[in-house]
């Protein structure tokens, strides 16, 4: 009796593993994104290049009919950043050596909400980049940029830049209840396309921001922003899903875990 008990305590115990593995592996599948090219944006899939409005313009929005949209195509607003954000009040230690005007911290929360109060964007002309006008954060060019989308979208992706520094700005992207899906960093110096999708092409991604995570001499804009929704972005490698037996194990899994009396958050 004793050897039966510690078999299936054994049994469970792996059985419970195995299903948090595949929790842990779903998890990630659901809130991971992949960096994707220019080109990865396909026929259908949106583009504002920041020439629909006149130089000066604050915090623009952008309707469907303003770029060219087609139906389920989104509306775009910009900001500083999001609710639940700010500027930090430490930039030295949480941001070291970006300018402290673009070092922003804190979650946004839930639903996912343009702050108001946010430094405003604002559309203007840069010298160093050929498709100017461009999208600015403030102060210009050292200001942190921030992009809400009304529909759900499986990628976004423009041109950031000009970047004088590999590693210094990236592009995050967030889902509707402001949880975080993924960052996209530079790897390179002066225009540089800076694109992600989700990994299984899914629709989750409701906005994205662009800040400095360390030093950026000449600062940096936005241009030709694109978005897609499912079909519009290919996703490399296309998407993982879980086979029916792995989901048999992880609702065995579950029972086990409930059985042993342990709890995990995802």
């Amino acid at each position: 009796m004793t050897t039966s008990r510690r078999f299936l305590s054994g049994l469970l115990t792996g059985a419970a593993v195995g299903a948090a593995m595949i929790v842990s592996t779903m998890t990630v599948s659901e809130a991971a994104v992949v960096r994707v090219s220019e080109g990865d944006f396909v026929a259908g899939s949106g583009l504002i290049t920041f020439s629909e409005f006149s130089v000066g313009t604050v915090n623009p929005t952008y309707t469907p009919g303003d770029y060219g949209g087609g139906a389920g195509s989104p509306t775009v607003t910009f900001d500083g950043f999001f609710m639940g954000q700010s500027l930090s009040a430490n930039p030295g230690v949480d941001c070291p050596g970006a300018a402290a005007s673009a070092c922003v911290v804190g979650s946004p929360t839930n639903p996912l909400t343009l702050d108001a109060a946010a430094p405003d964007t604002f559309i203007t002309t840069d010298g160093a980049n050929p498709t100017s006008p461009v999208l600015s954060g403030t102060p210009r060019f050292n200001g942190p940029i921030a992009v809400l989308f009304d529909v759900d979208l499986a990628g976004v992706g423009f041109d950031g830049g000009f970047f004088d520094a590999a590693g210094s700005t990236g592009i995050t992207a967030f889902a509707r209840d402001g949880s975080i899906l993924g960052t996209v960093v530079n790897v390179g110096t002066g225009i540089e396309f800076l694109g992600l999708v989700t990994d299984d092409g899914s629709e989750q991604i409701a906005g994205v921001f662009l800040d400095l995570v360390g030093s950026e001499p000449a600062g940096f804009a936005i241009d030709n922003l694109r978005f897609g929704r499912r079909g519009e972005v290919v996703v490399p490698g296309g998407g993982d899903i879980p086979a029916p037996a792995a989901l048999g194990l992880l609702g065995f899994g579950i029972a086990a875990l409930g059985a042993l009396g342990r709890r995990r958050k995802a």
